[in-house]
């Protein structure tokens, strides 16, 4: 075996007070795929959902969920949000595992780690491991991939992606190795052509289940159950001494992929789903077995056959209270709804929760209530009038303390009910979705309008929501975006002399993908001026509201004023950043590399504005919204400022380079503040400024918001020193508080609601990679004092014309094709390449 030892414990030293407090936005329902869920076998209550791109999350008494990593992916680290795996020690309820990183191709530069948590979740450390993770790749919902010795907690075993195979912990997951043994690392991909290594990677092993009911052998449980994503020599392995030897396992059925692996410990029992796609869009035939562990027999108990079978099968939950009662989900169902089976005799006979009486008319045994996200129904149950029980349907869970309590995972949210039972008698059950405390959201745009709605969100999946006002923060909306309701809006602007003109650009092309709302955003109409062939990109509003610019993903720049059709711009570059003058209807603003761009004819013509001095990459542009041509531009060199409508500038601070979004909201008296994601004294991170960029204060403290190169940025027009960020599958967060000159004083943004998120803040945040062996490092997640990520420094030349002069820390980011941000490491360490896009502090 090869073993890899930890790395020395790092802990960060610097200390320093929180600036703000942080808590979601609330929309209630999820918003996102949720490919697992996994209660506790021996203490009751306790119970964790993964998301793929969101993190974990931990189940409440009342339903509700709260995150529990939210402190682990600081920008570096921003894999750390995608989980492929979760396991939970059977012997110690405090116990929680997790494998983490988000995809396995180039997509992610970092190597993968199995976090541990003893306090459910409160504090973490991390093994880091010298290969991928792919928490967001195809597959993420098959599993679990992780699973502790039920006979020894010291034994975790890891079934890899990538032709890693299988690994071993031996010492509670401090360290893993590779168990050599095991020799079938999958032989499945998804599709062999795809040249990003998205679908063409290998899927690898699918879960690892242990027989409980097994003998021991030297204090470790004798039989094993590992799946593999190979449909052609075997897919279920055994090992009947406790992990030494491997073999396929006897008579098991062949064509298919096994998703889920139960194990029915009263009956002695495996129970299997099967697909013959890996998930968790695919899937169009399949099966369910079920494995008699005293007598070696498989049984075939697929629920229906012939025309009816027209899906694989992925959730699968067996009832530990009632030996011989399990539910098993149709992966993908796609029309007319999913569908859920349950029998009470071992799979000998099923019922449906539905069933055609004479076609079209259906005879639904389930009633459906959303009463955490009003949304979901007004915009997806009244709307499609199918798909209402879900789709991606990966996990299926009955809590094993309560046959009458179940969960299951969606690609939307989180369903269930409490009333299971009810399947055996009334035929009819309470679905509900139960997702309220997740949010996982990837936001696409975000803006607050002075004197208009307080927040607009646009979202990747579920259109967007309006917040007319900061009291409704803690309140799901009653509805999202809609007519036209985009798969995923990708920009929202206002205009700044008709606040209530609101503009949006949707990601699909055949339809019209321009919205318009003259109310704020409380309802839509579609821009009929757009073609059914742009789409994607981003949106600027003239002043007045009579001229769109669309920098679209497909055709350009393009203009439309007073619902005309959509010309091109022929002075832009393609894929232009672009944004409006709220004051003056005249201008508009343009950026694309190095170069700045104005137009003073309402958008029609452009030409090269002023300098951005040692500047090679304008990042975004941010208007000011009551000053006419007051433009802020943030580069990889710093940020820009124009008072005379982009005609010339000047260099606002060298303490920030690198700087991605930047926004400006109210502050104090008649001041705006100034937010900035980029490279400063604390590392990357949000930094906001009460005097114009002289000083800057740390607002993120210890809170993640995953890269933030993605995330979006907007200040309130309304609530003074009030900030939103946007993330990449965590929703919105929210703070509020005072800056002055350096220093902060935060505000509580906690709603009133009882619906609202819980928030808690980190205290320690390291990064979590490694390119040789498995290391340890710790987080602490408290509510008080906090640390900042001691391995980044920085400090500024005399020159105000360029680029700092700083140095990065242990793991941080020194270089890389399009990279501009430090490139000298700290003391003791050198700038490593690792890919062309990225070289590590190592």
């Amino acid at each position: 075996m090869r073993t890899f030892n930890a790395l020395p414990l790092l802990l960060a030293a610097v200390p320093t007070k929180a600036a703000f407090s942080w808590t979601n936005v609330h929309t209630g329902g999820g918003g996102g795929f949720i490919p697992s869920i996994v209660f506790h076998p021996k203490t009751q209550g306790v119970a964790y959902a993964r998301a793929d791109i969101g993190g974990m999350y931990k189940l409440n008494s009342d339903d509700s969920w709260t995150p529990i990593s939210d402190g682990i992916a600081q920008d570096a680290s921003w894999h750390n949000w995608g989980t492929d795996a979760l396991a939970l020690d059977p012997e110690n309820a405090d116990v929680v595992y997790a494998a983490l990183g988000m995809y396995t191709n180039s997509w992610d530069p970092n190597n993968g780690c199995i976090a541990k948590s003893t306090d459910q979740g409160s504090t973490w450390t991390f093994s880091n491991l010298t290969f991928k993770v792919g928490g967001n790749m195809p597959g993420r919902g098959t599993g679990e991939r992780l699973a502790v010795d039920p006979a020894n907690s010291d034994i975790i075993y890891f079934g890899a992606r990538s032709g890693h195979g299988l690994w071993k912990s031996t010492d509670g997951g401090v360290t893993f190795s590779n168990v050599t043994s095991f020799t079938n690392t999958g032989t499945y991909r998804e599709d062999p052509s795809d040249t990003t290594g998205y679908e063409s990677d290998l899927m690898g092993l699918l879960f690892v289940t242990f027989d409980s009911t097994s003998a021991t052998l030297n204090g470790a449980t004798s039989r094993i159950f590992v799946g593999v994503a190979d449909n052609i020599t075997a897919s279920v392995y055994e090992s009947t001494d406790a992990g030494s030897t491997w073999a396929p396992l006897a008579g098991q059925p062949g064509a298919f992929f096994p998703h889920k692996c139960r194990l029915q410990p009263t009956e002695k029992a495996l129970y299997l789903t099967y697909s013959n796609g890996i998930g968790p869009y695919d899937g169009t035939d399949g099966a369910v077995w079920r494995y008699d562990l005293t007598t070696s027999v498989w049984t075939d108990i697929t629920p229906v056959s012939g025309s009816n079978l027209y899906f694989g099968f992925g959730g699968l939950g067996v009832d530990i209270l009632n030996p011989g009662t399990l539910v098993v989900a149709a992966l993908n169902s796609w029309w007319p709804n999913a569908q859920i089976f349950r029998s009470n005799n071992s799979g000998a006979t099923w019922s449906p929760l539905w069933e055609w009486t004479s076609y079209p008319s259906m005879n639904n045994y389930y009633g459906l209530s959303t009463p955490n996200a009003p949304w979901i129904q007004t915009s997806f149950w009244d709307v499609t009038n199918d798909e209402d029980l879900g789709w991606m349907i990966e996990s299926l869970e009955i809590d094993p303390f309560d046959s009458n309590h179940w969960l299951y995972g969606t690609g939307l949210t989180i369903m269930g009910g409490h009333d299971l039972t009810n399947w055996d008698t009334v035929h009819n059950v309470s679905i509900a979705t139960l997702a309220n405390g997740v949010e996982e959201m990837a936001v696409t745009g975000l803006t607050s309008v002075p004197g208009g709605s307080e927040l607009l969100v646009a979202v990747g999946d579920d259109s967007g929501f309006t917040y007319v006002s900061s009291s409704n923060l803690g309140t799901a909306p009653a509805t999202n975006w809609m007519t036209p309701e985009f798969s995923t809006s990708t920009s929202v602007d206002y205009a700044g002399l008709t606040v209530a003109d609101i503009v949006r650009s949707g990601n699909t092309a055949g339809t019209q993908q321009i919205g318009v709302s003259s109310n704020g955003g409380s309802t839509w109409s579609i821009d009929y001026g757009a073609t059914t062939t742009a789409y994607g990109g981003t949106v600027a509003y003239s002043a007045s509201g009579d001229t769109v610019l669309w920098s679209t993903a497909s055709q350009g720049v393009l203009r439309s004023q007073y619902t005309s059709t959509f010309a091109s711009i022929s002075s832009l570059p393609a894929t232009a950043l672009i944004a409006s003058d709220k004051q003056n209807d005249n201008y508009f603003y343009a950026g694309s590399s190095a170069t700045f761009y104005v137009s003073s004819n309402n958008g029609e013509t452009f030409a090269a504005g002023g300098s951005l001095g040692s500047a090679t990459q304008i990042n975004y542009i941010t208007v000011h919204p009551t000053t006419a041509g007051k433009v802020y531009v943030s580069t990889n060199a710093g940020i820009y400022l124009s008072t005379n409508f982009g005609s010339s500038f000047t260099l606002l601070t060298s303490a920030l380079t690198n700087v991605y979004q930047i926004a400006l909201g109210v502050g104090s008296g008649s001041t705006w503040n100034l937010y900035a994601f980029g490279t400063g004294p604390a590392g990357n991170k949000l930094y906001g400024s009460a005097d114009n960029g002289s000083t800057w204060t740390d607002l993120q403290g210890t809170q993640s918001f995953g890269a933030i190169s993605g995330c979006q940025l907007a200040g309130s027009g309304n609530v003074a020193g009030q900030v939103y960020v946007g993330t990449n599958g965590r929703g919105v967060f929210y703070a509020k508080g005072t800056i002055t000159g350096g220093s902060t004083t935060a505000t509580s943004t906690s709603s009133t609601s009882t619906s609202s998120v819980k928030s808690t803040s980190t205290s320690t945040i390291l990064s979590t990679k490694s390119t040789s062996g498995t290391s340890t490092t710790q987080t602490t997640l408290s509510t008080s004092t906090v640390t900042t990520h001691s391995s980044i420094t920085s400090s500024t030349t005399s020159s105000s014309s360029s680029v700092a002069t700083c140095t990065v820390g242990h793991y941080a980011q020194c270089g890389g094709e399009t990279y501009t941000g430090c490139t000298s490491c700290a003391s003791g360490y050198t700038c490593q390449v690792q890919n062309p896009y990225y070289s590590q502090c190592l």
